[in-house]
Formats: structure tokens, C-alpha cells, sequence
């Protein structure tokens, strides 16, 4: 009896830990949704999002979207991870949308593309947004996109101005390092556990093929007006058009 009690004990013991195991992947997870400013969050409000995520105090957002934000992040993170390599035959040179490399002039992105997105927050300013293809009028030369933010769900119809192609495959950089930003190159990248693109400088860029971008983003908190550096997978960084600020 006390083997059989023992044995009961241990596996109660092994199904908690298995839970306390999964609530920690959640929590590590687990970021805020797109702010809408053109600054990258702050420190601060990254601290106040995690406080409310492990509980430390009480908030009005529901757990169930909490947790669907949760999940958002975990799939970006495996579509990330998922973005094939390039590899060419001796002599290829790599294609548009890998790495670096932009979109040709005439190209058309696809229904279910993910894309940067320009779009105007409810208080009027512009931002960048990770936003999904739902369809492209000919007639126009609008496309029609969804903000792959559930909390902030909403289409918008924008020109192709407004819109930038993300990488269909990762450039390797032992191989075709042109393919890649370069050291101190304006991009966009998505701010780590968000879904908003904003203006970096390209710290180091990868080294190996299953490397991200060492990036240092834009943000007036700090003395020398960037972050410190933080990781951005080659499939959320994307070529900036507008001129470095000095």
C-alpha cells in the first residue's frame, strides 16, 4: 500500500511540475500587442505588461485574451523559425524576398502574405503594422489587409505605397551575405513580443543560417537615442525608405 501510495504521490508531483513547466512557457512568451506610437514600448510599460501576466496585480483584460495573444506571438515566432533557407545552384544569384532583397516593381502580394503595413492609429498617427493580405484590386491598386493583432482586428485599404513585401525565404549568410542588411543599416523590425514594426539600425547582422539581426531601435529613453541591442528574425526586418534621423 504505501508503494502504491507512493507511486500516486510521484505522479501527482510529475503533473504539477509538467503544469508549472507550461505556465512558465507561457509567461516567457506571452508579449503586449502593437502601441500606437512610433517610439518601440517602453522599458517600463514591458515591465507593467509582465506584472499582469504573472498576476502581480489585478487588471480588467481577460485571461482569454491574454492568452490569445500568447498564442499570436508563439505562431510568429514559429513562422520565423519555418522561413526556408535559399539555397542556389552554384553561380544563382539570391531572388527578390530573400533576405534583403526587396520585392521586384511589378510584384503582387498574395491573399494570407504576411506584410508591413502603414497604417493610422485611432489617435491619428502612422505606424507600421504586421498585417495579412486579403486582397489586391487591379482596378485601384489597393490592397486590403488585416491587422493579425486580434485586439486590434481591423481591414484597412491602403495603396501600395503603404505596403512591404516580408521575406519568403532567409538569405544565408555564409553563402550570400550580399543578400543580408548590412552593419548600420536603416530597417524596420518588429519590436520583440509585438506586432509593430519600428525604424533600427542593423547591429550585427547574421552570422550563421539560423541567426537573427542584432538590431538597435530607434528610442528617445535612452542617451544615445537607441535601445540596447535586442534579436530580430531575418522573416520581420525589411528595408526603411525613409532618411536616418541624425
Amino acid at each position: 500500500m504505501a508503494l502504491v501510495s507512493a507511486d500516486s504521490r510521484i505522479a501527482e508531483l510529475l503533473t504539477e511540475l509538467h503544469q508549472l513547466i507550461k505556465q512558465t512557457q507561457f509567461l516567457l512568451i506571452t508579449g503586449q500587442s502593437c502601441v500606437a506610437s512610433t517610439q518601440p514600448p517602453r522599458p517600463m510599460q514591458r515591465l507593467s505588461a509582465t506584472a499582469k501576466i504573472a498576476g502581480l496585480y489585478n487588471d480588467s483584460e481577460p485571461p482569454r485574451k491574454t492568452m490569445r495573444r500568447g498564442v499570436l506571438m508563439t505562431l510568429l515566432q514559429q513562422s520565423a523559425m519555418t522561413l526556408p533557407l535559399w539555397i542556389g545552384k552554384p553561380g544563382d544569384k539570391p531572388p527578390p524576398l530573400c533576405g534583403a532583397i526587396p520585392a521586384s516593381g511589378d510584384y503582387v502580394a498574395k491573399p494570407g502574405d504576411k506584410v508591413a503595413a502603414r497604417v493610422k492609429a485611432v489617435d491619428g498617427d502612422e505606424q507600421w503594422i504586421l498585417a495579412e493580405v486579403v486582397s489586391y484590386s487591379h482596378a485601384t491598386n489597393k490592397y486590403e489587409v488585416d491587422d493579425i493583432d486580434e485586439e486590434g482586428k481591423e481591414r484597412h485599404t491602403l495603396s501600395r505605397r503603404r505596403i512591404i513585401p516580408l521575406p519568403q525565404w532567409k538569405a544565408n549568410p555564409e553563402t550570400d551575405p550580399e543578400a543580408l542588411f548590412q552593419k548600420e543599416q536603416l530597417v524596420l523590425a518588429l519590436y520583440p513580443q509585438t506586432t509593430c514594426f519600428y525604424r533600427a539600425l542593423i547591429h550585427t547582422p547574421p552570422q550563421r543560417p539560423q541567426d537573427d539581426y542584432s538590431v538597435l531601435f530607434e528610442d528617445t529613453s535612452y542617451a544615445d537615442g537607441y535601445s540596447p541591442p535586442l534579436n530580430v528574425a531575418q522573416r520581420y526586418v525589411v528595408a526603411c525608405k525613409e532618411p536616418k534621423k541624425k
